[in-house]
């Protein structure tokens, strides 16, 4: 097994990585909170975000979630890291998805049952509405892509014209098996969403980086991220991909694995069928197959992928098609006035809220054992970094990649693995308390 049992680590200077990764990422989120609020008005409009760089609006509140919300974060930070350490690992994986999942529907509860969770994906932005449009799936499929541009009769709301059509099918076929409503939907996104956490954790434990996995958990149970996983389609997004890439490094150690390879591409695939930005996922993949060191389930898994793909093909929908209209209508709204200028490195702001200050800490020192013997981990998150990079200079996410990001964010949280043994419970405090503090100040649109 990968050895992380490492010593404290000895200090390099006056000031330790970790609180210069740290105050670099605090210094850049409050630089992005600033800079809207000392603008001009005519600029700031243009932002199109009330709370920028994060999409909401400023409202100071508490909730009947606030008491568990807190309860949860002070059980996490005392008792967190000595369950990591010593569960059984099975037993781990299920206490860590239930505790994130209770945490996130704490924090959604903050806002209120109905604003903060079962009415998120009713709006007329969004999925559910024009789930009741979709009589015949088919026909459908058929017919996505001459609905994706705007300032057309029938044209799709803003989040289903976004998406390729799996993302609205996934919603259709919810209601036609009885769980319809956003009640369910918010359930579908938190469970799915939050299970992100472990496949994180299945991942580093095949690929022989259990204990990095085990240090790694109590933040990922406990992060910012929670704040969108309940509930936006984006959790599901994340889920899904993030399976796909568990299952990846379980083929790449099962010299039998080739069912688990197939499955694997078969997620990805989906994967790219629930969001067009999800094709970047192939640079965790690469960093996986680098790894394993091995390509072994590469054409196993490309099949796989292939086989939804053409399954969406021979149903009507070409997803070249899709993206290029997508962009077309991408600049037909309001991103053709948000600034390129503030948002490409306010995005980055944005995700640092999400992944919190624990995850900026241990980012230093993860990204240095690149140089050092093989690490897994630390391949992982360089993967998860550079993906959150392309995802940024393309400019085709001006805003909102607190929730569009979250499948890359959850490899990027990896980093919180490499943080000093005796600061753990330090940062725990830091990512709650940064969390706790946003939900109860900023009123999100997820």
């Amino acid at each position: 097994m990968h050895d992380v049992k490492e010593a404290v680590p000895r200090s390099r200077g006056p000031v330790s990585s970790e609180l210069i990764g740290a105050g670099i990422a605090a210094a850049l989120v409050l630089a992005a909170f600033i800079v809207p609020r000392i603008a001009s008005e005519r600029w700031r409009s243009k932002l199109y975000a009330g709370a920028a760089p994060l999409f909401g609006d400023w409202l100071s509140h508490v909730g009947w979630g606030s008491v568990p919300a807190i309860a949860i974060a002070i059980l996490v930070i005392r008792f967190g890291p000595a369950l990591a350490e010593r569960l059984p690992w099975r037993h781990l994986l299920v206490v860590s998805w239930v505790t994130a999942a209770t945490w996130a529907f704490a924090l959604a509860m903050i806002d209120g049952w109905q604003r903060g969770f079962a009415g998120r994906l009713t709006t007329s932005h969004e999925y559910l509405h024009e789930v009741p449009g979709v009589r015949d799936i088919p026909a459908m499929l058929r017919g996505f892509s001459g609905r994706i541009l705007d300032f057309q009769p029938d044209s799709w709301t803003t989040h289903v014209s976004g998406h390729p059509p799996g993302a609205l099918l996934f919603f259709v076929l919810l209601d036609r098996i009885g769980l319809g409503g956003g009640g369910w939907a918010g359930l579908a996104c938190l469970l799915i969403g939050s299970s992100a956490i472990v496949a994180v954790a299945v991942t580093l434990r095949a690929l022989d980086a259990a204990d990095r996995a085990r240090k790694a958990l109590p933040f990922l149970t406990l992060a910012p991220a929670a704040v969108w996983i309940a509930v936006s389609a984006d959790a599901i997004f994340a889920g899904v991909a993030a399976w796909a890439v568990a299952l990846l490094a379980i083929a790449a150690r099962q010299p039998r694995g080739w069912a688990i390879a197939v499955v694997s591409g078969v997620l990805f695939g989906l994967g790219s069928y629930l969001s067009y930005g999800l094709v970047i996922m192939a640079v965790p993949a690469a960093a996986v197959l680098s790894a394993g060191r091995t390509v072994r389930p590469l054409l196993l898994a490309l099949l796989g992928a292939l086989l939804v793909a053409a399954a969406f093909t021979m149903a009507g929908f070409w997803w070249l098609d899709g993206y290029h209209l997508v962009v077309e209508r991408y600049y037909q709204g309001i991103a053709s006035e948000r600034p390129y200028a503030y948002w490409v490195w306010a995005n980055l702001a944005a995700t640092i809220c999400a992944v919190g200050l624990a995850t900026a800490a241990g980012l230093p020192r993860a990204l240095s054992h690149l140089r050092k013997p093989f690490d897994p981990t630390a391949l992982l998150v360089a993967a998860g970094l550079c993906a959150i990079l392309v995802a940024d200079l393309s400019g085709l996410s001006k805003a909102e990649t607190e929730r569009i990001w979250l499948p890359f964010d959850v490899w990027l949280m990896a980093a919180t693995a490499f943080l000093p043994r005796s600061t753990v419970r330090v940062w725990l405090f830091v990512q709650a308390l940064g969390t706790l503090v946003l939900a109860h100040t900023i009123l999100t649109n997820w």
